[in-house]
This record gives C-alpha cells, structure tokens and sequence, in this order.
C-alpha cells in the first residue's frame, strides 16, 4: 500500500501525471461553475455520468503511461522513448500557412548540430492540400527533409516530449494532448484573451488596435485559446500597417518567445497563469461577406482598415449599376481638404458617391464620414481610375445615358446566402497564400 501511494506521489509530479490532474481539476472547477451559475445542482445522474466519464479517461491515462513508472530515473514501457527532463526535446510540430513556417524554421535552427541544441528530433504535420496547393509548412518541411504527416494521421505521439502547434486551425482531442509528457504548446498572435480564435492578426487590423502582441500558451481540448499563458508580449503595432505586413513581424516575435519557453520548459510550464475573464474577443474565420463595403454606414477610416485586413487576400467589393466591382490599390493618404471642401459645396455628396481627381488620377468616392481613393478596380477586367473615369464617369457616356448623374455611385453588394455557400468562408490554415493566423 505504502508502495502505491509513492508511486501515485510521483506520477503526480511528472508532466504527465500533472497534465492530467489539471484537466480533472478543470473540470471540476466548470462543473462548479455550472451549478453556481445555475442557480441549482446538476442533476444527479448527469453528474453521475461525467463522473464516471472523466474518471475513466484518467484512469485510461495514468495505465497508459503516467503511472509510477514514469517517473525519473524508472523504466519506460516496452516501444516507447524514455521522458525526457531536459533539452534536446522532441518535437512533433502542427502548422500550415507562413506564419507556422516561421515557427518552425526556428525548430529547425535549434535543432542544429552544437553542444547546447535545443531539439533533436523534429517531425511535422499539416493539412492537406488546399486547392491543389502545397500548403508553405510542408513545402519547408520537405526542404529540409523533415518526416511529415497529414492530418489526421499524427505518427507516433508516444515517442515526443512536447507537441508545438501555430496556426494549424484544427480542435486536438484531450486523448492527443495527453499523449506528450509536456503537453501542447501554441504561439498565438495576439495578447490574449483579446481575439481568439482562427484569424486575430486580420481582426487586429480591421479593428484599429495599435497594440497587439504574441502568446505562448498551453492548449486544453475542445475549445481554441483558451489555456493557461505560458509566455506574453506587447507589440505596438506600426501606424497604417496591413495584416499582411503585421503577420511577419509577429511570427518572428513568436518564435523567439518558443525558443526561450524551451530552453527551459518544465520550469517555465510552473510560472503558467490562467487567462484573464476579462477583456475576452473573438477573432472568427475570414469570410467574403466581410469584404463588401457598406458605404452609408462605414467612414473611410473603417473601409482603409478593411483594406489593411483583407486586401491581401481578397478585394474589397461593392456594386456599379448593378454589376459586381472590386476595387484595388487604395489611396492611404488623405485626399485634400480644399477638393473635398468644393465638392461637398457644389453637389450632394452621398454615400458610394464617385469623382474623379485629375491631379492625382484616382477615384475619390464618399463615405459615412470622409472619403477614401481608388487607383485601381476591376469591373469585368482590370482598369485604372482614369480608364474608369473616362468609360464610366466622362461627361460624354454621362450625356448618352439614361441614368442621372446622382446614381452614378457605388453601391452595397449585399451577399445572398447561396453566394455566400458557393463562396465559402476562409481561413489562414487552409490557403497556402493568405495570411490569417492561428488556433
């Protein structure tokens, strides 16, 4: 008896075994929560069953490998590697797009012959082709001749100490998770808990934050960005910069912060703390109805900032006489006030309202508040403002035409549901040429 409860004193103390209680504690901490929200017990059967339920995950766990001999300096059950407590560790990475690239090209450079490497064995999963496309995680990979599985296919889980994940856009089971003796770790770009979720750099952006940061943080089953933080860092954000600018510097940001989380990680998995309960936003996935301009109810700061956010990866968009155009290259700086000034004096100046500026060749077009200008759009094929100016707006196709000058203007493009279906949503993690980030 004496013997079981030293063994059960070490299996707590061993990454696994403390992985383990902190779920079984977590659970018993929300179904807390729940009655007291409630404002009345669980039923008693229900209880019953996540009980029962939660017991025997644990209890499948522990025979599985947290059990007492796992601790230090005992033996390893038959196949899989002995637990590591210091570095070089092994490291099973889950990542797709560019921003994961620049994560694990930092693996790698730790993984590099020298008497202080950081890793020794590193392996890779990702996704699986999207549009044909090889997604930036698995062409690196492959580079550099890294062992690689496609989701879901994960390898052999057992023979890693730590699972490292960046944008890789996927729920991992608590079974997954529990199969490292460290865990999983995530580089999430943003400083959470403001914007979880799959796409934070580009809601960062569109939502004018000028500070931002990087978090390293643990991840917990079921749920995205919702574990406790292991390592955080503010970054103030440049003025006027795209999501696309901003992905780059945060990923090297992130990077750096891994390496350090690794050079001493079982210290570093005791300095966690939970997230915040305050200050929580949601960073959903990118979809096309985002980029439709609303012209009577955005200013022109709101639509530059769309820009900022999505332009990379899809135009923005908003009808002509009924047809779909998108419109490219916006004017970031600001139109003059004197030209402004005379327009809104001579002619009603109404939302989607489109002129031409002579002197700067582009389309200048009203908004909410202010006015935003286009050099290019494309409208059946690809034209630059004086081309739309001279086809569209010139006084002579004005004369010859039955629609009066005033309806000249942009208009919302009101996305209906079967466009939205055909068109779908996207995400960082599943096109090899966006730039939205993360778990």
């Amino acid at each position: 008896m004496a013997t079981r409860q030293a063994q059960g004193s070490n299996n707590a103390r061993s990454p696994r075994g403390e992985l383990a209680l902190e779920y079984a504690q977590g659970w018993n901490v929300g179904r807390s929560n729940s009655s007291t929200s409630s404002g009345r017990d669980v039923e008693p059967i229900a209880e019953a069953a996540a009980g029962a339920a939660m017991s025997a995950r644990f209890l499948r766990a522990w025979r599985g490998g947290w059990g007492g001999g796992r601790g230090r300096g005992h033996a390893t059950p038959a196949g899989e590697a002995p637990r590591r407590e210091k570095p070089p560790w092994r490291v099973l990475f889950f990542g797709t797009d560019h921003f994961s690239t620049e994560i694990l090209r930092a693996l790698q450079a730790a993984r590099m012959p020298r008497p202080d490497h950081l890793v020794d064995h590193l392996e890779v999963v990702t996704l699986p082709p999207s549009h044909s496309k090889v997604l930036p995680v698995k062409k690196y990979a492959e580079q550099f001749h890294l062992p690689v599985h496609i989701w879901p296919d994960v390898g052999a889980c057992e023979n890693f100490d730590v699972g490292v994940v960046a944008s890789f856009g996927r729920l991992l089971s608590e079974d997954l998770i529990l199969k490292f003796p460290y865990g999983m770790l995530n580089v999430h770009p943003s400083y959470l808990p403001r914007w979880r979720g799959p796409a934070p750099i580009v809601h960062t952006v569109l939502h004018g934050d000028t500070v931002t940061g990087v978090t390293v943080m643990q991840i917990r089953p079921k749920r995205f960005d919702v574990g406790p933080i292991i390592k955080q860092e503010e970054f103030a954000i440049p003025p006027r910069c795209s999501a696309k600018e901003l992905e780059p510097l945060l990923s090297k940001e992130g990077a750096n912060m891994l390496i350090a989380v690794l050079q001493n990680l079982p210290e570093s998995l005791t300095k966690k703390k939970e997230q915040p309960k305050e200050g929580v936003t949601n960073a959903p996935k990118v979809t096309v109805a985002m980029s439709c301009i609303q012209w009577e109810e955005q200013t022109a700061e709101q639509i530059l900032r769309m820009h900022r956010a999505l332009g990379a990866m899809m135009p923005l968009k908003t009808l002509w006489m009924g047809s779909n155009v998108k419109l490219l290259d916006f004017e970031e700086e600001e139109i003059l006030p004197d030209f402004t000034d005379k327009v809104v004096a001579e002619k009603e100046a109404i939302p989607g309202l489109v002129l031409y500026h002579k002197q700067l060749k582009i389309l200048v077009i009203r908004c909410k508040e202010g006015w935003v200008g286009v050099k290019t759009i494309i409208h059946k094929k690809k034209l630059t403002a004086t081309d739309f100016y001279n086809g569209y707006l010139h006084s002579w196709p004005q004369n010859n035409s039955q629609t009066a000058v005033k309806n000249c203007r942009f208009q919302t493009l009101k996305l209906t549901p079967v466009k939205k279906k055909l068109k779908g949503s996207l995400s960082m993690q599943n096109n090899s040429d966006t730039i939205f980030s993360n778990m």
